[in-house]
């Protein structure tokens, strides 16, 4: 009999089922096309925000400063300390290796071209490296500095270490000063012998490598007479925003316990993707460019507070939507729940009935709700 009624419930006011089914539709595929999207919004995000550049700097242990490395002029001969070119791959065997976007190497001092000093920048533009169970890895300022316009064309690479001509881009403020273009040939003498470098693009960056005549690392190695050395390499990573426990681990690493430390290790902190990269490159410290991470971390935080607000709010609307549509269903129906108190229907036999009826519209609804919101987010994924 509760089938009967529910059945002829059901059929008899159509117009109305179909509001309530509507109304749990559009809240339905609201929110599982926001959660859709804030399963993997934070990786999204963080590789957009990749044009900000790098968010990580490894440095040598002796000398944290760098004052070579864009800064006033100097022998990088003399004490200062390097990195090893050779532990590179290292970057690409931590346990995050697969938030590791790119790195390029930096390696700066100066040479004289028609009896000037023009400051140099040696660096991977996109460099093949080896890398452990990846094939044909490439990495340098092309994937890790998007912001780096050039007007021409990038560098070729890979360069080999005995090289006697290559190509090389001219920072926007140095082609200013010396008057020099694109196409145009340069004689450098270094430590390992002449160079002849040919400029194949002008570069506008917004830092101090408009000021410099950027070249691929190996040419830089063998002018300063230095194969195999560099003085920091940019990394950049897909993170996490930082929270109380990454900003703990910052404060005092030693502090956490075995608990914390191992989720704080295991979690793609910037702080915890540099603590692991300080313990692959030898002799080095590494530590975050927080004026990127940080930046990266606000923007997703505001983005998946919005997200979660929209999703309270479609919640809220969809549910009082229901509330009124059950009230004035209730009203229309009195006589009828009267009559069938009077044919002696119990309490529990009547509200079972309309929980039926809601039930089924919200099943109808939110289904149809779901599949249609997970479609809709599915082609711009």
């Amino acid at each position: 009999m509760l089938w009967r009624m529910l059945k002829q419930s059901w059929f008899r006011n159509v117009r109305r089922k179909s509001l309530a089914v509507f109304t749990v539709f559009l809240a339905a595929g609201l929110i599982s096309s926001l959660l859709a999207v804030s399963i993997d919004i934070g990786d999204k995000m963080s590789r957009e925000l990749k044009s900000y550049g790098a968010n990580i700097l490894i440095e040598p242990a002796g000398q944290v400063a760098l004052p070579s490395l864009f800064g006033e002029k100097s022998n990088p001969l003399t004490g200062q300390d390097f990195l090893d070119q050779a532990e590179l791959p290292n970057i690409k065997d931590i346990f995050w290796r697969n938030n590791i976007v790119g790195f390029a190497p930096l390696l700066s001092g100066e040479t004289e071209v028609n009896g000037q000093d023009i400051p140099l920048l040696g660096t991977y533009f996109n460099q093949p490296v080896d890398v452990p169970d990846e094939e044909d890895y490439h990495t340098g300022q092309q994937i890790i500095s998007p912001y780096w316009q050039v007007n021409g064309n990038w560098p070729q690479e890979p360069v080999k270490p005995d090289v006697t001509e290559v190509e090389a881009l001219l920072g926007k403020q140095l082609a200013q000063q010396t008057g020099w273009k694109i196409g145009d040939e340069l004689d450098l003498n270094g430590a390992s012998g002449p160079l002849k470098v040919k400029i194949s693009g002008v570069l506008s960056s917004g830092g101090e490598e408009e000021s410099r005549l950027v070249l691929p690392l190996a040419a830089v190695q063998s002018l300063l007479g230095l194969p195999g050395k560099v003085q920091a390499i940019r990394v950049s990573a897909l993170t996490v925003p930082e929270n109380e426990l990454s900003r703990k681990a910052r404060e005092n690493l030693e502090a956490l316990n075995a608990e914390e430390y191992d989720l704080w290790y295991c979690t793609a902190y910037v702080s915890s993707i540099a603590h692991q990269l300080e313990e692959a490159i030898s002799g080095s410290v590494v530590r975050p460019i927080w004026q990127v991470a940080a930046s990266e971390g606000v923007v997703i935080e505001k983005i998946q507070l919005l997200l979660a607000v929209v999703t309270l709010a479609a919640l809220i609307a969809a549910a009082m939507g229901i509330a009124s549509l059950m009230t004035s269903t209730i009203m229309e129906r009195a006589k009828e729940i009267g009559l069938m108190k009077a044919l002696g229907a119990r309490q529990w036999q009547i509200l079972m009935l309309f929980y039926l009826e809601a039930a089924i519209s919200g099943l109808i609804g939110g289904l149809a709700g779901c599949l249609a919101g997970w479609g809709w987010q599915k082609p711009s994924a």
